[in-house]
């Protein structure tokens, strides 16, 4: 895994030598228009309406070019005649995964602010992405994407480089985790890759194999995953500025493979189950990024792993597992994993008193139904919530708010253990009923009836992109939650 090499030039940009000089172009009332109307490349706006060029997002046209540094010029739509920060993002990324063969691209759209730049060197960043850990042979250079890119702004600050390089870093290990075989990344060998962190200045790597699991009392984790040969992992990362004032608690599903157990999925159900580790592949990587940004707050993550296969040695329907700290659950459907696991996960994270927990997971296909394939559902504590959505709309994630209605747990009765893992028949809610089962098991203050606030990012539609790609998202694994997360921690390190 590779992230292209950034650099900003305020040279003109029909002067930048490249192999391709991407303008961008905005949609107006009287036509498509440049964003860069410099003297050389004005006379490229005539042949905008002759290519079809219209400027809408995700459109790019690429035509031979003369008298300019490049050899070559593309146009990249920017939508409306006024282009925001996502705007430019998204642009910037869409351009750099859909051009092909040009090793070298200069982008011209428009950047002036340091925060327009960020996001158009970001954007490229995360969208020149491919996975190749596979192919028996080396993709053509004509198939290749570009792995040098230039932004031109009237900006020249290597922070913003050495930003969008770390998150464009974070983002790619995220893909390529979720993206590998599941053959090769299972509990175990996630653990080891995750304790290469303890490398990195102020960050301290614990990993509970079975023998801690069961003396730890994490029965959740221990009940999903012993029906495997491959045996669970829980995977404490702990990243700890010397003077940093508030704690960030971060807890990750890692199912690095969901057969249902048991209560077996069908086969096609089980294709792309090796994503369901995106979340604890997610909260490795945003402590990574943010030990190499310096970020001044504490952060612990939690990686919940197990593999959940069906064995004579599988967890069945009606067992009841007790959790960290306690409380028993009545297992009724076996591929309702995810909770059971993360349910230990957010024991152990309330444990340590953090000023606030969050938890992403690819934990429900209800959350697919509610809000479709590009949207993560975000529920929990109102007030953090809230926080938590704003953020993602900041750096152009796109979260949605979601209720836990006091009419849920109830449904979560059991007749003999403190709470099942479903209800069964009920088609309806799913999403939230699994983060009412989550709720459950949110730590309080010491001494207190107040609850750690907490929220619950629901990623089983966002985390993989099966259809076409759009803006820096292409097909695979998307790296969503990562951006949000990284930017959620910044803003707990502000005063």
């Amino acid at each position: 895994m590779t992230v292209a090499t950034l650099h900003l030039s305020t040279a003109p940009a029909s002067e930048v030598e490249s192999d391709v000089l991407v303008i961008g172009v905005v949609k107006t009332d009287t036509g498509p228009k440049l964003v860069d109307t410099s003297s050389q490349l004005a006379t490229f706006e005539q042949a905008l309406s002759l290519i079809g060029a219209t400027g809408a997002a995700d459109e790019l046209h690429r035509i031979p070019a003369t008298d300019i540094a490049a050899p070559a010029v593309a146009f990249i739509g920017l939508g409306d005649a006024s282009p925001t920060v996502e705007s430019l993002r998204y642009a910037a990324g869409s351009a750099a995964r859909q051009l092909r063969g040009a090793p070298h691209i200069t982008l011209s759209l428009g950047a002036q602010s340091s925060e327009e730049t960020l996001a158009v060197l970001e954007g490229a960043a995360i969208g020149a992405y491919s996975y190749d850990a596979y192919r028996s042979t080396t993709p053509e250079a004509s198939k290749k994407l570009a792995t040098d890119i230039t932004v031109v702004s009237p900006i020249e600050d290597a922070a913003l480089i050495e930003r969008a390089t770390v998150i464009a870093y974070a983002t790619h290990v995220t893909r390529d985790m979720v993206n590998e075989a599941p053959r090769e990344l299972y509990p175990e060998t996630f653990a080891d890759r995750a304790s290469e962190l303890a490398s990195l200045d102020n960050v301290a790597v614990e990993v509970y194999a079975e023998k801690e699991l069961e003396e730890g009392g994490f029965g959740g984790i221990l009940g999903v995953g012993q029906g495997s040969t491959r045996g669970p992992r829980l995977v404490k990362i702990s990243y700890t500025p010397s003077d940093s004032a508030k704690h960030l608690a971060l807890v990750g599903k890692g199912i690095t493979f969901d057969s249902g157990g048991l209560s077996l999925k069908p086969g096609l159900g089980m294709i792309g189950m090796k994503f369901d580790m995106s979340g604890a592949a997610t909260v490795m990587a945003v402590v990574e990024a943010c030990a190499k940004l310096g970020t001044n707050v504490r952060l612990t993550a939690w990686l919940c792993l197990a593999e959940n296969m069906p064995s004579g040695s599988a967890i069945r329907p009606n067992d009841v597992l007790t959790i960290r700290g306690g409380k028993t659950v009545e297992v009724l459907n076996t591929d309702a994993e995810g909770r059971l696991v993360m349910a230990d996960g957010l024991v152990a994270a309330s444990e340590e008193n953090p000023d606030a927990i969050v938890d992403i997971a690819t934990l429900t296909g209800a959350a697919v139904v509610a809000l479709g394939n590009r949207y993560a559902g975000t529920m929990g504590d109102k007030d953090l919530v809230n926080q938590v959505v704003a953020v993602a709309d900041r750096v152009g994630e796109p979260f949605w708010a979601m209720p836990i209605s006091p009419e849920l747990r109830p449904l979560l009765a059991s007749d003999i253990a403190d709470i099942a893992n479903i209800k069964p028949g009920n088609t309806a809610g799913g999403m939230l009923i699994a983060a009412a089962f989550l709720k459950d098991f949110v730590g309080k203050r010491p001494n207190s009836t107040e609850t750690i606030p907490w929220a619950h990012i629901d990623i089983a539609g966002p985390s993989d992109n099966r259809g076409g790609g759009w803006g820096y998202v292409g097909k695979g694994a998307t790296g969503i939650g990562v951006r949000t997360l990284i930017e959620l921690a910044e803003e707990f390190s502000r005063p």
